[in-house]
């Protein structure tokens, strides 16, 4: 989801509107504990004592050894590139949120487009060979929806043309594949805590490290550059996460298994009954051995009685929110449309799924009348 789409909070306002998503809040009377820790100790930033515990939690929660936490995922992707010394050109999807192409740009990279699979809507590894230059030097693919990529040929092109690879896992938290979690491939992973995410600390992020010495250098990276108060050894910036970011997430792990289970059966619910809707098509898992049901993405396809954007006003004009991730491509935008790889013709696959997909409201309070409510709607203008 858009880190820049609004994000829905508590109103005295009836609003009898469904969202796309809504962050998932353990209970207040919980997180009451921690705000006293921290205003006892006074330490609001700077590897603080819940900073610490947050990223030891999440290494073994995600079964991975090495993780540093950011204040978001942008500045993490920012800083990832930053930590391989990334240069020249890096292949990546236009099927994504802006964050993933606008990283490469900020570290003065030029982004190269490569189309999508049709099943998946993922990076297509047999579409990556033909985009490799001399300029070529990684590839940034993308977990849409948190449906893991091709990691296998990826990494066999990386290794062929000694490339390396940075998985945007924004959507990935918690996924598996069949030899444990996905965010242990390519050189690193990235992850977004944001409000929208299935695990979220407000806003936050992470980097997933192969060891110790490489998150020593990004943790030197995110904080000036910083060793100590007289040693500077890189050119860093500020992207720690604060403390009071770090002890919700603490909270949060507390209840994400809970959060989702209830996604799985929203999940669940969504395909039984939209199984039958002509013309409407569920985008089918990747072969993750675990799925974190981070979106619910239909393809709105041409034997449906409306076109997708019909089906969006639809769904607006009863109250439901539905959102079009990802539309327009990130190719589309004007910073990035001049570039001979942003060219549709070059793109169909990505560029369909543009123009057919339309992501139905999930999130683990989501009530099962709610989505019987949706379905109803899609199934009768069928």
């Amino acid at each position: 989801m858009s880190a820049s789409a609004p994000i829905r909070v508590v109103s005295t306002e009836p609003d009898e509107r469904i969202f796309v998503t809504q962050p998932h809040m353990a209970p207040l009377d919980e997180f009451i504990p921690y705000l006293e820790k921290i205003w006892e100790s006074k330490v609001l930033t700077n590897r603080g004592p819940f900073h610490r515990q947050l990223e030891t939690a999440l290494c073994e929660y995600l079964g991975v050894d090495h993780l540093a936490l950011f204040t978001n995922g942008t500045l993490a992707l920012v800083t990832a590139l930053q930590a391989l010394r990334i240069t020249g050109e890096v292949i990546t999807t236009p099927y994504s949120f802006v964050a993933t192409a606008h990283s490469l740009l900020w570290n003065g990279i030029k982004p190269v487009f490569v189309d999508v699979d049709p099943h998946t809507l993922n990076l297509d590894p047999k579409k990556i060979e033909a985009a490799i230059t001399p300029q070529t030097t990684a590839i940034m693919p993308v977990h849409c929806y948190g449906h893991p990529c091709d990691v296998d040929a990826i990494r066999a092109i990386a290794d062929n043309y000694n490339l390396r690879v940075i998985y945007d896992a924004a959507h990935a938290f918690g996924v598996r594949g069949q030899e444990g979690s996905i965010l242990r491939h390519g050189d690193l992973s990235v992850l977004s805590f944001h409000a929208t995410k299935v695990f979220n600390t407000f806003e936050g992020g992470a980097i997933i490290c192969p060891d110790a010495k490489t998150k020593q250098h990004i943790d030197h990276l995110k904080n000036f550059g910083y060793v100590d108060e007289v040693t500077v050894v890189a050119p860093g910036i500020n992207s720690k996460m604060s403390e009071i970011n770090a002890a919700f997430g603490l909270l949060q792990l507390r209840h994400v298994d809970e959060a989702l289970a209830q996604r799985k059966a929203i999940d669940a619910l969504y395909r039984e009954r939209l199984a039958h809707v002509r013309g409407i098509r569920c985008l089918a898992d990747a072969g993750e051995a675990v799925a974190n049901y981070a979106y619910f993405p239909i393809l709105v396809e041409n034997e449906y009685s409306l076109e997708r954007d019909a089906l969006f006003e639809k769904l607006r004009e009863h109250g439901i929110v539905a959102r079009r991730y990802f539309y327009p491509l990130i190719s589309d935008f004007p910073m990035y449309r001049g570039l001979p790889s942003a060219n549709r013709e070059n793109l169909p696959v990505a560029t369909d799924a543009a123009r057919r997909v339309l992501c139905l409201p999930i999130y683990p309070s989501l009530a099962h009348e709610q989505v019987e409510r949706i379905v109803d709607i899609i199934a009768q203008a069928a």
